[in-house]
């Protein structure tokens, strides 16, 4: 079998405050709430999953909420997270828009990596760029949300992650998760150089950006920071051929992990950024209606029996 990650999956985040998360991403990025549930490794913290209209796989951002301090920026983490729009228009929407929000840090629209691009940080101080990607592929709109179809953002782009050294972190991109290196570019921020590998078919929504930084302090994970990212795999079958290819390359893994929603694998590459890699299906819809995603807690059947203690323990959204 011919193994090839075909793009992000999602990438998920740690929040301190989940009302002011669900408010921002809905209400001020306009994503669509679709699923709202537990962590399963920590039912006292709600995972709380936005996405698309359609809840497609590859635009789907997740978070843990978690009473802990701000993150410590730094090395050894995942650094800034890539948001698709669709055209030059689109940027100077969201530039307008963030500004206005007010206390939000929202730079410039600039050309980065040669792509038209406006770096800006969420209220908890997690880093984005949104990034014109010429509205290539499928998108899904999201009827209710507040921002127009035409400015919506369409799925996860590019995801830079951070190391002292590449070479090992290189290796196992290249030699094992069949990543291909295809370009590099200076950092924006003046620190270090940042290296662009692809999976599948290339573009915005397969690129991972790996900056070289080894001035930096190492990063302490907290509110704002990034927890994982996830690659994608069309299938079950597929995964177990990547559990074994982990394997064979003597990287140590959580082994595969039924998450009910997906099944997944987790791992961390050698520069100690946590990846996963997912599949496709089922998907959100599995356990209620397309309709009316993430308007009622949803549990796993394996914590269905716990319910009423999990939901007594959770604090109001609204």
């Amino acid at each position: 079998m011919s193994l090839n990650l075909t793009g992000i999956h999602h990438l998920t985040a740690i929040t301190a405050d989940a009302p002011a998360n669900l408010r921002f991403y809905t209400q001020t990025l306009g994503l669509r709430l679709v699923k709202k549930t537990v962590n399963q490794d920590d039912t006292s913290a709600y995972h709380l999953f936005y996405a698309d209209g359609l809840a497609s796989p590859g635009t789907d951002l997740t978070f843990f909420d978690w009473p802990v301090e701000r993150e410590r920026r730094g090395t050894h983490a995942i650094t800034q997270t890539g948001l698709r729009v669709a055209g030059a228009q689109s940027l100077t929407y969201w530039r307008e828009r963030l500004a206005n929000v007010g206390g939000l840090v929202v730079g410039d629209i600039a050309d980065i990596d040669g792509r038209a691009s406006l770096a800006f940080e969420d209220p908890e101080g997690q880093r984005f760029r949104l990034i014109d990607d010429g509205g290539v592929g499928p998108a899904h709109a999201w009827v209710n949300s507040p921002v127009s179809p035409d400015y919506q953002i369409r799925g996860l782009g590019p995801i830079t992650i951070s190391v002292p050294d590449i070479r090992r972190t290189e290796q196992v991109l290249t030699d094992v998760l069949n990543f291909r290196q295809v370009r590099d570019y200076p950092s924006p921020d003046g620190s270090g150089h940042v290296h662009v590998f692809a999976i599948g078919d290339g573009g915005a929504a397969a690129e991972l950006h790996v900056a070289v930084q080894p001035d930096l302090p190492t990063a302490r994970q907290g509110a704002g920071a990034v927890h994982h990212v996830a690659f994608r795999t069309p299938n079950v079958e597929e995964l177990h051929a990547w559990t074994s290819r982990l394997t064979d390359a003597g990287l140590r893994s959580s082994g595969e992990v039924e998450r009910y929603y997906f099944r997944s694998l987790y791992f961390r590459e050698p520069g100690g950024n946590l990846f996963e890699i997912a599949t496709d299906g089922p998907g959100f819809a599995v356990d209620e209606p397309l309709e009316t995603l993430g308007e009622s807690l949803s549990l796993p059947p394996f914590l269905e029996n716990k319910r009423a203690a999990i939901e007594a323990g959770l604090k109001p959204l609204k």
